[in-house]
C-alpha cells in the first residue's frame, strides 16, 4: 500500500521567521499515516486547506524514521523565537516528533517541579518531556491549557494523540477500513484524501475531547488503533498543580472563590507578546472577561491599551451596551457595523469555515466572522478573549428557567459542555481562525469549571427569573461593571446584534428565500434523512455544506442545537416564552 519515494526528506515549503513562538499558538497541524507520499502535489493540496490557521510560517515533513508518515504545521506566531518551529524534535529525545496546536499555561510549573531542561522556551515542549519520562496518560492529565497534538515515537513505531477536555483546540481525524489514519486541525484538510482510499470506507470526525489514543504503525505503513481512552471527566478535580491552590479557597465565601478563580483564569491567558484584545457584546460574559483583562493588563503594565470590539446593525442593543462597558473599563473601543449586503457576501464563507450546517451555529457565526475580519484587517490585535462557555457552565440560556429540577439543570449543563466543541466552541474557533486570530476562553478554564460545577445545583439555577444569578452576584458591588450591565437580561444573539423589530435570522431568511425553491424544500426529507432541513434557511445551509463536506453530516453534525424543555421549532431564544420577560437593564 505504501510507496515512500522520498527517503530522509524535509521539504520546507515556506518559512518566515520574523515572529516565532515562545508560547503556544493558534496554528494548524496535519498528520497522515498509511498513504503513499509519491504525490507531493496531492499532499500539499490537502495540507494547504488550513493555511489560514498559520499564515506566518509553514513546514511539511516526510520522514524515513516512520514509514508512510507525513507531518505538516501551519504557524500563527506569537513571539520571536525560531526554536519553537514544528514538527518539534528535541536533542534529548530525537525519536519523538511533536505536532501541537495549543497553549499550556502550566509549562513553567511543570518544568520546575519535574526538573525538565527545556530547549526551546516553547510551552508545548513540556508534552515531549512528560511523555518521555512518565507516559501518555500522565502527560495529558497534567496539562493545564488547550491543545490538540500528535506525537510520533519512531522507536516503538507508535503514534499518540491527545485533545484538551473541552475541545477548545480543534482536532479531526480521518478513519478508514484500509489502515489509513490522518489528523488535522480542521475537517477540510482531510476531505480530499478520500481519493486515496482505493474504494475503502472512510469518515471524517472530531477526535473526542478529554481523550488520548495510541496507534501502532505496521510494516506496510498502515496504522492500527491500540487504545482510545478518556482521561478527564467534566467536573473532576484537575490532576495538575493549579494556579490557585485549593487551600486558598474559603468554604464560607463562594462569591470570593468565583472571583478569585475567574481572575486567575484570565490572568494565565495573558501570556502573549502579540497584542491582546476582547470581543465585547455588552452581555455579562464578554463584559466580565473584558473588564478583568483591562484590569490585569494595567497591573501587568502591558505596553498598549486593550482593544475591545463590538458588532451590530446600526444602534443595536449589543452596540449600545458594549459602549457603556468600554467607557466604564477604559478600553480602546471599536464598533463594527454590518448590513444585509455584508451577510449575503459572507454567508457561504461562514458555512465553509464552520464545517457544519447547524442553524443556531451558522446564525451566531455571521457576526463573529465579520468582527474577526475587521480585527485582522484593521488592527494589530492577534489574540482575542471572549466569553464562550459561560452559558453552558452557568446555566445562562433562557430555557434553563424551565428545568424540572436542579439536578436536571446540572445534567443539561454537563451535556452542553460535553458537546460544546461541536457548537459554540466550534463557532468561536472557526470564525476567528478563518482570519488568523487566536481565541482564548477563560470560562472554560479547568479549575474554574471544576469549582463551579461542584457547587450545589440550587445555587447555579436561575433565580427569580435571572439566568447566571450566582455569577452575577459574585461580582455585585465590586465596581468591575456597571449594575445595568451586570444584571442585563439575556439577549437572543440574533436580537443583540440586530434589532427587536427585525432579528438577524429574519434578515438571513429573506436573503435565502429566492435561492431555495419550494420544490427543493418538499424533497429535502428524501434527500437528507439525517438532520432533515425543515425550512429554506436550513436547506440553504445544508446545500452549501454538502458542496464541501459531502456525506459527512452525521459525523460533523450529529443533531441540531435546540433549547430543551420548550415546545419550539426554531432554536432562537426569541421564541421561548420567558424571552425578555424581565428587562434588568
Amino acid at each position: 500500500m505504501c510507496r515512500l519515494k522520498q527517503p530522509v526528506v524535509w521539504i520546507q515549503l515556506f518559512i518566515i521567521c520574523a515572529f516565532c513562538c515562545r508560547f503556544g499558538n493558534m496554528c494548524g497541524i496535519w498528520a497522515l499515516f498509511g498513504v503513499s507520499t509519491d504525490s507531493v502535489e496531492h499532499t500539499d493540496r490537502s495540507f494547504a486547506k488550513i493555511k489560514h490557521r498559520g499564515p506566518d510560517a509553514w513546514k511539511i515533513q516526510y520522514d524515513n524514521k516512520v514509514k508512510c508518515a507525513c507531518l505538516g504545521f501551519m504557524r500563527l506566531t506569537i513571539i520571536d523565537n525560531v526554536y519553537g518551529m514544528q514538527p518539534m524534535i528535541l536533542h534529548n529525545y530525537p525519536h519523538l516528533t511533536l505536532l501541537c496546536n495549543g497553549e499550556l499555561y502550566n509549562y513553567k510549573r511543570l518544568g520546575e517541579h519535574f526538573k525538565f531542561e527545556y530547549e526551546t522556551r516553547c510551552d508545548v515542549e513540556c508534552i515531549t518531556h512528560l511523555f518521555a519520562t512518565r507516559g501518555i496518560e500522565f502527560c495529558v492529565q497534567h496539562l493545564d491549557g488547550v491543545f490538540g497534538f500528535v506525537l510520533v515515537d519512531s522507536k516503538t513505531q507508535r503514534v499518540y494523540v491527545g485533545r484538551d477536555p473541552f475541545g477548545v483546540r480543534p482536532l479531526f481525524r480521518i478513519k478508514s477500513d484500509v489502515g489509513i489514519v490522518g489528523f488535522c486541525s480542521e475537517a477540510k484538510g482531510l476531505m480530499s484524501l478520500s481519493s486515496k482510499m482505493n474504494g475503502g470506507k472512510w469518515t471524517v470526525e472530531q477526535f473526542p475531547p478529554g481523550h488520548f489514543a495510541e496507534y501502532q504503525l505496521n510494516k506496510d505503513g498502515t496504522a492500527t488503533l491500540l487504545r482510545e481512552q478518556r482521561y478527564y471527566s467534566l467536573g473532576a478535580a484537575p490532576a495538575f498543580q493549579t494556579l490557585v491552590p485549593y487551600s486558598e479557597l474559603s468554604e464560607m465565601d463562594i462569591h470570593g472563590n468565583i472571583r478569585k478563580l475567574l481572575t486567575a483564569a484570565v490572568q494565565k491567558r495573558l501570556m502573549a507578546e502579540r497584542r491582546i484584545g476582547c470581543f465585547l457584546s455588552g452581555g455579562l460574559d464578554s463584559s466580565l472577561v473584558a473588564a478583568l483583562v483591562v484590569k490585569l493588563a494595567k497591573e501587568a503594565n502591558l505596553p498598549y491599551k486593550i482593544q475591545t470590539f463590538a458588532i451590530g446593525m446600526g444602534e443595536s442593543p449589543d452596540i449600545l451596551a458594549a459602549r457603556k462597558v468600554a467607557q466604564h473599563i477604559g478600553s480602546e473601543h471599536h464598533e463594527i457595523s454590518f448590513s444585509p449586503e455584508d451577510i449575503a457576501e459572507a454567508l457561504d464563507h461562514v458555512i465553509y469555515s464552520l464545517e457544519t450546517a447547524d442553524i443556531t451555529t451558522v446564525r451566531a457565526s455571521v457576526g463573529m466572522y465579520l468582527i474577526s475580519r475587521y480585527v485582522k484587517t484593521q488592527t494589530d490585535t492577534t489574540v482575542v478573549m471572549s466569553g464562550e462557555g459561560a452559558d453552558e457552565l452557568a446555566q445562562g440560556y433562557i430555557y434553563f428557567r424551565d428545568a424540572p429540577s436542579a439536578e436536571e439543570g446540572h445534567r443539561e449543563s454537563l451535556r452542553l459542555l460535553h458537546d460544546i466543541h461541536k457548537y459554540d466552541g466550534l463557532r468561536a474557533d472557526r470564525t476567528t481562525s478563518a482570519h488568523s486570530l487566536e481565541l482564548r476562553v477563560p470560562f472554560l478554564d479547568l479549575q474554574f469549571t471544576q469549582y463551579y460545577l461542584s457547587l450545589p445545583g440550587e445555587l447555579r439555577q436561575p433565580q427569580k427569573g435571572v439566568e447566571k444569578h450566582l455569577l452575577r452576584s459574585a461580582f455585585n458591588n465590586t465596581g468591575l461593571l456597571p449594575d445595568n450591565i451586570l444584571w442585563r437580561h439575556k439577549e437572543a444573539f440574533s436580537d443583540g446584534v440586530a434589532s427587536i423589530k427585525k432579528s438577524l435570522f429574519q434578515v438571513i431568511q429573506e436573503l435565502v428565500e429566492e435561492k431555495v425553491s419550494d420544490e427543493s424544500l418538499q424533497k429535502a426529507s428524501a434527500k437528507y434523512p439525517h438532520c432533515t432541513p425543515k425550512t429554506k434557511e436550513a436547506l440553504y445551509y445544508r446545500e452549501v455544506f454538502e458542496k464541501h463536506y459531502a456525506g459527512q453530516i452525521e459525523w460533523l453534525m450529529p443533531y441540531f442545537w435546540m433549547p430543551k424543555w420548550t415546545d419550539v421549532t426554531d432554536p432562537s431564544a426569541r421564541f421561548i416564552k420567558h424571552y425578555a420577560a424581565e428587562d434588568k437593564a
